[in-house]
């Protein structure tokens, strides 16, 4: 199993980094640039911004700054919200980003998953899957960061977007998030049985221990944290130790 990845999600609503619970409720936690600075001068191996309302208005301010992050922190950038057309993945990677992360307009469209990944590559395409529990063992995807139902299954929906070419999946509880409750493994283990590309997991950790839990549990190929950084509960040099000390394996420190 390839060592796992540690990713800080910046949730950004115009120039600021904001938290909430259930992808509700949002508060401001701190500003995008100073954020990815510390994440990265303490060890993290991949940051994820995410515009938490350019689906909603048809629009994406995020880039200006991963555009600023590019120029300091030397690590894989992800950029997600309002990716609706080739010409913003373009955008995106130009401005400094590694890869696009898809939600909206790959469920109102599931064909742009493939002309995307026939264009730019798999690995550049990863598929944002907003999972809202519906009963035992059944999820529905959600979009528009949470705000609107699908009456997709979040199991065949994970199956399809591999068969169409994404390179990776980022499965986010939406009942977990924001709790500092511990992850959804059942979630994560329904998605991970129905693909084999990478899975990141993400929505509802509270502390070192979560995550070693559920690494320990699941064949997951990263974790994507926001509270447990913002927060300072836990910063990523002390979660990599804690980790290491179990002996599941860590990747170096970026510096």
């Amino acid at each position: 199993m390839p060592i796992p990845r540690i990713i800080a999600r910046l949730d950004v609503k115009g120039p600021n980094v904001i938290k909430g619970i259930h992808l509700e409720g949002l508060r401001v936690v701190g500003e995008p640039g100073d954020l990815a600075r510390r994440y990265y001068e303490q060890g993290i191996d991949e940051i994820l911004y995410m515009d938490t309302v350019a689906s909603l208005y048809g629009r994406n301010n995020i880039l200006t700054i991963v555009e600023e992050a590019a120029r300091e922190v030397f690590v894989p950038l992800t950029v997600g919200g309002g990716i609706r057309s080739v010409e913003d993945i373009v955008a995106a990677l130009r401005s400094g980003a590694d890869k696009v992360a898809i939600n909206t307009a790959a469920v109102a469209d599931p064909e742009f998953i493939e002309s995307s990944a026939h264009i730019f590559g798999s690995q550049c395409i990863v598929i944002s899957i907003e999972a809202k529990q519906r009963g035992k063992d059944s999820w529905e995807v959600l979009t528009e960061n949470g705000r609107e139902s699908t009456g997709r299954d979040v199991s065949q929906w994970a199956a399809e977007v591999q068969r169409r070419g994404a390179g990776e999946i980022l499965i986010t509880s939406v009942d977990r998030e924001g709790t500092k409750r511990g992850f959804d493994d059942d979630l994560f283990q329904a998605v991970r049985s129905c693909v084999d590309i990478p899975v990141i997991g993400a929505g509802g950790a509270g502390s070192a221990e979560h995550i070693i839990q559920t690494l320990s549990r699941n064949e997951i190929d990263a974790i994507a944290c926001a509270g447990i950084f913002h927060y300072e509960i836990c910063e990523v040099r002390g979660l990599k130790n804690a980790i290491a000390e179990t002996g599941i394996r860590v990747r170096p420190e970026a510096v």
